[in-house]
Formats: C-alpha cells, sequence, structure tokens
C-alpha cells in the first residue's frame, strides 16, 4: 500500500516541528544575549546549547518513529500470513522490541538474609520503644 508523502497530518507535524525549532532557536538567541549581559552566567550559556538540542527533538522522535514503523512492516511483510494472522493486531511493536520477562526465583531458604531480617526487625522494634 503505498503511502502519501504529503498528507494534512504530515504536513500539520511538519510544521509542529518547524515551529518548535523555531521557538527554540529564539530561546538561545535570547539566553545568549542575557549571558553577554553584565550579569550572565555560564548558566546561560548551558541554556544557548540546550534550546536548540530541544527544538531538534520532535523532529527526531518523528524521524524515529516513522524509522520504527518501516522496520515493523519489513517484519511484517517477511513472515507468512498464517503467522501474521495468529499474532493478531496487538503486535504492533517488532517482537525484538518486546522486553523478555524473567521467570520468578523460587523462595529459597537463605541464612544471611534470614538473618539479616531478623536484625531490621529487631531494629525497628527496638525504635518502636524508644519512640
Amino acid at each position: 500500500m503505498p503511502t502519501k508523502l504529503f498528507t494534512p497530518r504530515r504536513i500539520a507535524i511538519g510544521a509542529l516541528c518547524v515551529a518548535a525549532f523555531a521557538v527554540c532557536c529564539g530561546l538561545a538567541w535570547w539566553q545568549w544575549n542575557r549571558f553577554e549581559s553584565a550579569s550572565g552566567t555560564f548558566q546561560n550559556l548551558g541554556y544557548v546549547l540546550q534550546w536548540p538540542l530541544f527544538g531538534v527533538f520532535p523532529a527526531f522522535m518523528v524521524w524515529r518513529i516513522m524509522r520504527l514503523r518501516r522496520e515493523a512492516a519489513e517484519q511484517d511483510a517477511a513472515q507468512p500470513e498464517q503467522a501474521r494472522a495468529e499474532r493478531g493486531p496487538a503486535a504492533a511493536v517488532p517482537a525484538a522490541r518486546v522486553p523478555v520477562m524473567r521467570q520468578a526465583v523460587p523462595d529459597e531458604p537463605d541464612d544471611e538474609l534470614a538473618a539479616y531480617n531478623r536484625y531490621l526487625a529487631e531494629l525497628h522494634a527496638r525504635d518502636q520503644r524508644e519512640s
């Protein structure tokens, strides 16, 4: 399914990214002027470097989301139809990106842990008696 290059949604997202970058560059300019003033500090200089990064971040996120969607589409295209039907629509995230849940470790008696817990209980009881 070919996608359109310019849709109203994509144009709006692009305009928002450009506006965010312009506003953040304006804030960086403002911080530069504050840095050059008599009361300017190196904190203002840090903000001069920080604001453009904030402005680029929305465009980076758009690029990253598009890349992840493209990878997911390529992975779906590589799988047979039956495997896609078994997965269902809830599997939008590529399988390699889903964290693996670890098995719960069975409670084994640990002498050191039990001794430490007794010590903590004793400290708590002593604190309760003193207060």
